[in-house]
């Protein structure tokens, strides 16, 4: 087993997970990373609200990814530029190539703002470090008007962080007391706020009780920044002073140039086992997928156990049989200190509870907690989400007693 080579590409949360599962059971696995930084980006979300920067020598709210992994695990730090699939090659700008038995592909995925007329000219998001920091510089400026929050296209990473945001948004408002000089507006290319229904239902009448007009069956054409509108391929427009818009998301050029991804880049993959569907001895997880789950680090977490095991059969000469259920589980702020949890898999929809306190400050710990957990294989918070998920149901039925 260990004269077999699996190459990891990627070093997020399913890459470095998947590497250090694999290395742990004796097989030789090197992991490729553009920056050789593991960045936990959940945290973007935070930026735009606070004058509080970590400092440090490297990005924010990151660690060097060979800190993370398994000392067995060869680290390369390159981008990917090709992979040879045929030949069983990995090729790195500057490193040369590399030859693999198994390849596990967790890339994530690359922005093509580009994709919608007007976007760099007058657009924020926050899913970047850079665009997080030059998004609180232009809330630090707001003193009232319109502010535009919407979803471009689907699928994007960490589905439920625009509704994070512009909830997070109204409460920063209020206590700036600028909440009554601005209008919220959230855009969605759906006939709801959010893709799970069950999610919608529980977060639309907040956004209502708050004044935040969603606007559904909004797909997003162009922006115009002389105008100041975006507008929709329905032919319909939205004023902005303040634009905050999630970037059209696809596969990275790596995947795309290799032929081994969709239309739009994601790589076609089997939903249990994880193969790349019509191929031997390859492996794709986590935000790189066209999986039908949430681009999210937790779902990549999940994903690489499965992954690994099935690698593991493989080398053993045994059928893979380790199938990833579709499990998916991440908090949810709501802004004024509460937020909820989303906790589901293929067979079984989301049973969010009614947002409250404790699960603000559990999310603020597990963002403490990521770096000494999920990397390595363990999900501290697995137990609250089924606390939670009980009391919602136990309250349910309450509620439908009276």
């Amino acid at each position: 087993m260990a004269k077999d080579r699996v190459v990891v590409v990627g070093g997020g949360t399913g890459g470095t997970l998947a590497a250090n599962l694999l290395a742990r059971r004796g097989v030789r696995v090197t992991l490729v990373d553009s920056t050789g930084w593991h960045t936990y980006q959940p945290n973007y979300l935070y930026l735009p609200f606070t004058d509080r920067v970590p400092t440090g020598g490297g990005p924010l709210f990151s660690r060097r990814v060979n800190g993370l992994l398994d000392g067995r695990v060869e680290t390369v730090v390159g981008e990917v530029t090709g992979i040879d699939h045929r030949a069983g090659r990995v090729q790195v700008q500057k490193g040369g190539s590399l030859p693999y038995d198994w390849l596990v592909l967790a890339p994530g995925t690359a922005y093509y703002p580009d994709e919608i007329q007007g976007y760099r000219e007058a657009a924020h998001h926050f899913y970047s470090q850079e665009a997080a920091l030059c998004l609180r510089e232009a809330l630090a400026s707001f003193r009232g008007g319109d502010v535009v929050v919407g979803v471009t296209t689907i699928p994007y990473k960490c589905p439920p962080a625009p509704l994070e945001f512009t909830l997070m948004l109204d409460a920063h408002l209020r206590r700036l007391g600028l909440r009554e000089k601005t209008r919220i507006h959230f855009l969605s290319p759906l006939p709801r706020a959010f893709t799970i229904e069950q999610v919608s239902e529980m977060v639309a009448p907040i956004m209502e009780k708050r004044g935040i007009e969603i606007h559904t069956f909004f797909n997003t054409e162009s922006v115009d920044p002389g105008a100041r509108v975006v507008r929709s391929l329905e032919g319909d427009e939205v004023p902005y002073d303040l634009l905050v818009l999630i970037p059209p998301h696809g596969g990275v050029p790596a995947v795309r140039n290799s032929g081994l991804g969709d239309r739009s880049g994601w790589i076609p993959t089997d939903r249990h086992l994880l193969k790349v569907l019509g191929h031997e001895r390859l492996y794709a997880l986590g935000d790189a997928t066209d999986l039908p789950v949430s681009k999210s680090g937790v779902a990549a977490h999940f994903q690489a156990e499965a992954v690994a095991g099935n690698i593991l059969a493989e080398m053993a000469g045994r059928t893979p049989a380790h199938a990833y259920t579709g499990r998916v589980l991440c908090f949810a702020e709501t802004g004024l200190g509460r937020a909820t949890i989303i906790s589901f898999d293929y067979q079984h929809p989301p049973r969010p509870p009614f947002p409250n306190r404790v699960l603000h400050w559990a999310k603020l710990a597990f963002n403490v907690l990521y770096w000494y957990t999920v990397p390595q294989g363990r999900v501290p918070l697995r137990g609250v989400a089924e606390l939670e998920e009980r009391r919602g149901s136990v309250g349910e039925e309450a509620r439908v007693g009276h």
